[in-house]
């Protein structure tokens, strides 16, 4: 039985749009007011957006279940599979002893809190975010904040703001391609209109993190390491976006930054150390000297991991698992969906199916790559097989509620997408005429709070954001990067993200604190970006590259 998208089933895009909005509203209610569990707010909400597009659209019930599965297998395969293995290899540093060292070492550079903030959730958090994504930054940062002594709240809340401006560019670039490859816009010149946009944010984001983290008053009193940070990761940021492509950018400016910001803060202290009202006086501790190799051995989990990550990324071998290994589950027609769905105009021009497979790279996964770096580290540490289960056991039993909630929400996601919930929000943003450049950033944000994913929402309404901007008469690279750059800031209160958050710093069941305390500056950072995108359409539209039609 073949079925057919109605994006205005109840007489227009407005009307409609407002009806099936209703499950997300609901979830926001549920996270920000009711203050419901994380994995109970997202299966009610899965529960009523199905009951929603049966009633508005009139989907029948199998297909709205069937794309539900295929959307909760996408959440834990392979998202769920990369916070297990995260928090796995964390895991392990702590279970042999060795986070201890790791702390030593860190605050051997600073034992300030705000300098351990800029080093490990802005910095590192970004590294790793160009080299694997999907969750995993957030998770391996905030874990070793919490390692660090950090109340766990607060180490989830830091990180997801710090992890803003790597996000269109990890892993390697995987999002802005995404974009291009939709839009049909030359990748290069996309990266450098996405570049110049973010860079911006940039600059901001050490400021925001530490304000969020101390106030205005004590982010003053560390003023130079803030603009070391921000700078030294924005000046290569900016030029890798500009002149070498998607690629690098979320790579090489951490790196930059990491080395700056170590360097720096090597002759330069702050005036009074920050430590959190809880933590113990430093002048009753007694700091225990280590050697440069024990040192090393303790970092060792996570430069393997960055070896391997490196590896994994790579054309290379990439291409290698594909086309020689051919190590993948692979469900090219997923039962009960592909081949009865059909998209309609105007989203495309005629009726068109809307297929419907399943694919996970397992070998290629950057799940298995950090699973790959747990058994090594395991090695290298000195653990026992026996232990290393141990440890994989607890982690599931850790997370067990986390991957619940991320399958929920991903659930929601594929069903927003194949009911037309998704398109009909985009085509009523759309309809907004002259002022879509206000609203164009908000789609890429609700874009990412649906599906939790920057790469998600460039696929889902890229080129809705192209051809409006077309119709308009505005500069297609206005609004397509301005759904990139609008959508990180969906990050922050995306509940997959804030899934991931929790899972890692033992937060299970508290989602709706971090989602409370994130919300407000998800909002105030997607205003700046509106206000930088109204500057960039209508006072200096110089500032972005032109195109004029569908190929950059």
């Amino acid at each position: 039985m073949q079925w057919l998208q109605n994006y205005t089933s109840l007489g227009n895009a407005g009307l409609t749009a407002l009806v099936v909005a209703i499950p997300i509203f609901f979830l926001f209610w549920a996270l920000a007011i009711k203050r419901m569990k994380g994995h109970v707010a997202g299966l009610l909400t899965l529960l009523i957006a199905i009951i929603d597009v049966v009633l508005v659209y009139k989907m029948p019930v199998g297909i709205a279940v069937s794309s539900t599965i295929l959307g909760a297998v996408n959440g834990l395969f392979p998202i769920g599979w990369i916070i297990i293995t995260a928090v796995f290899l964390y895991n392990l540093t702590v279970e042999a002893g060795q986070f201890e060292i790791i702390k030593s070492s860190i605050s051997s550079i600073s034992s300030d809190r705000r300098m351990q903030a800029l080093l490990i959730a802005f910095a590192f958090s970004a590294f790793m975010e160009g080299a694997a994504g999907q969750g995993a930054p957030v998770a391996i940062a905030a874990a070793m904040l919490v390692g660090l002594g950090f109340n766990p709240l607060w180490a989830a809340v830091i990180c997801l703001v710090a992890n803003v401006p790597p996000v269109p560019f990890g892993p390697v670039g995987t999002p802005t391609i995404m974009m291009s490859s939709v839009t049909g816009i030359n990748e290069n010149i996309l990266a450098a209109a996405v570049g110049r946009e973010v860079s911006i944010i940039a600059m901001i984001i050490p400021f925001a993190m530490l304000i969020v983290m101390v106030g205005w008053k004590k982010t003053a009193e560390v003023l130079p390491a803030v603009l070391v940070a921000g700078i030294s990761f924005t000046i290569p940021f900016y030029l890798v976006t500009n002149y070498l492509g998607p690629t690098l950018p979320s790579i090489v400016a951490p790196i930059v930054c990491l080395i700056s910001l170590t360097v720096f803060l090597r002759f330069w202290k702050p005036k009074s150390i920050w430590r959190f009202p809880d933590d113990p006086d430093l002048s009753s501790t007694s700091e225990i000297s280590y050697t440069g190799g024990q040192i090393f051995k303790a970092w060792s989990p996570f430069l393997v991991l960055t070896l391997i990550m490196g590896f994994w990324g790579t054309p290379l071998f990439k291409n290698w698992v594909a086309k020689d290994l051919q190590w993948f589950v692979n469900i090219p027609h997923w039962p009960g969906l592909d081949g009865l769905v059909y998209k309609t105009a105007p989203i495309v021009s005629e009726p068109s199916v809307y297929a419907a497979s399943y694919k996970w790279d397992f070998f290629a996964a950057p799940g298995t790559a950090m699973l790959f770096a747990a058994i090594i580290s395991m090695v290298i540490l000195k653990m026992s097989p026996q232990t290393g289960i141990k440890v994989f056991t607890r982690t599931l039993k850790q997370l067990a509620f986390s991957l619940l909630t991320i399958a929920s929400v991903l659930g929601l996601a594929y069903l927003a997408n194949y009911s037309g919930m998704s398109y009909t929000l985009g085509l009523a943003f759309a309809s907004t005429g002259a002022i879509f450049p206000v609203f164009s950033p908000i789609l890429g944000w609700l874009g990412v709070f649906l599906t939790g994913s920057v790469t998600s929402s460039a696929a889902l309404f890229g080129k809705l954001q192209q051809v409006t901007a077309g119709q308009l008469g505005l500069n297609p690279i206005l609004t397509v990067s301005a759904s990139l750059t609008g959508g990180i800031m969906g990050k922050l209160i995306s509940p997959q993200s804030i899934a991931i958050a929790c899972a890692a710093v033992g937060l299970v069941g508290r989602e709706t604190d971090i989602f409370r305390r994130t919300f407000k500056y998800s909002v105030i950072l997607l205003a700046i970006v509106i206000v930088m995108i109204l500057i960039f359409a209508y006072v200096i539209p110089g500032v972005l590259p032109v195109v004029t039609s569908a190929v950059g």
